[in-house]
């Protein structure tokens, strides 16, 4: 079970991170649009910027496991807010699978929160590294 456990935390990491990194760099060849979309649900198209970079920077921190805690918990806030700022129409069946789907996106974040990056992961490399050096 601790090599399952090993192997599936960097997985895991992967997976859950991988659509918000994906949809960063997307956002930046439909930057027009994507703006567009913004400005039509209430938000300042001027935020895109910031968007783009958190969405790639904090992914590519948990993809890694890099400040694992605190990038997961960023990207649950970040999943339950767009939940309900893009796809509170929850009458329409796509959008409430959407607004699901960022909830639940959220839960797995916050299971990184709990439990960290594990084994294959840069905040153990850092940890492993502390303890060394203390010894």
């Amino acid at each position: 079970m601790t090599k399952l456990t090993s192997y599936s935390a960097p997985v895991g990491r992967v997976f859950i991170s991988l659509i918000f990194l994906l949809s960063g760099i997307s956002k930046i060849s439909a930057y027009e649009g994507t703006q567009g979309y913004m400005e039509a649900m209430g938000i300042p198209g001027a935020l895109l910027p910031l968007t783009i970079l958190f969405e790639v920077v904090v992914s590519l921190a948990v993809i890694i496991g890099w400040q694992t805690r605190l990038a997961a918990l960023a990207l649950a806030g970040f999943s339950i807010v767009t939940a309900f700022l893009f796809h509170g129409n929850l009458g329409d069946q796509i959008q409430f699978i959407m607004f699901m789907k960022n909830i639940a996106m959220a839960g797995g974040f916050l299971f990184l929160v709990a439990n960290g990056a594990g084994v294959w992961s840069v905040d153990q490399w850092i940890a492993n590294r502390s303890t060394a050096q203390e010894a």
